[in-house]
C-alpha cells in the first residue's frame, strides 16, 4: 500500500466555505467511556459482593444531539466536564454505600442514579435547551458484567 502525503492542508475561505462545515441537519449520536475506582457491598445478597470489595467502573455515556454549524452534535470535552462533575468527583474512590443515597449500590440502582446525575448536569448548563439528551448509558462493573440503560426505559413506567 502507498501512502500519499498532501502537499497542502484544507483552508477554510479557500477549500471549503462556512457554511460547507455543517454537513447535515440529523440528530447524531457520540459516545465518551470513562472509568472510575470505587468501594462497595451488598445488603441481602448471598454471594462474595456482601463484602467489602471494590471495582474499576467503566462508564459508557451516549449522548445525541443536532449539528452545530461547524458540523459538531455534542462535543466530546463536554462530555467529559459533565462525566468530571456529576459521576467523578462524587464516586471516585469512595465507598458507595456512603455517597449514593440510601439504595443497594447494584449496577442497576447506580445506573438510574447517574442518568438522573448527568440530566441534571445538561440541564444546569444549558445543553438541554439546545437539544442534547442522554441516549444510553452503560456501566461496567467487571470487563464482562454491566447494566444498560436507555432512553426510552428512562421515560417510560
Amino acid at each position: 500500500m502507498s501512502y500519499k502525503i498532501p502537499k497542502d492542508v484544507q483552508v477554510l475561505g479557500r477549500d471549503i466555505t462556512s457554511e460547507q462545515l455543517k454537513y447535515h441537519h440529523k440528530r447524531v449520536a457520540v459516545c465518551k467511556e470513562f472509568t472510575f475506582d470505587a468501594a462497595h457491598h451488598l445488603h441481602c445478597y448471598e454471594g462474595k459482593c456482601k463484602n467489602l470489595h471494590g471495582h474499576t467502573y467503566k462508564l459508557v455515556i451516549t449522548m445525541s444531539g443536532f449539528v452545530n454549524e461547524i458540523g459538531i452534535a455534542v462535543d466530546f470535552g463536554e462530555i467529559k466536564e459533565i462525566f468530571k462533575k456529576a459521576i467523578d468527583e462524587k464516586l471516585d474512590h469512595r465507598y458507595l454505600n456512603e455517597v449514593l443515597p440510601p439504595m443497594n449500590t447494584t449496577a442497576e440502582n447506580m445506573i438510574v442514579w447517574m442518568w438522573e446525575q448527568i440530566e441534571n448536569e445538561l440541564q444546569n448548563r444549558g445543553l438541554a435547551k439546545l437539544g442534547h439528551r442522554i441516549e444510553e448509558l452503560k456501566l461496567y462493573e467487571t470487563p464482562t458484567s454491566f447494566a444498560v440503560m436507555k432512553r426510552e426505559w428512562m421515560t417510560a413506567e
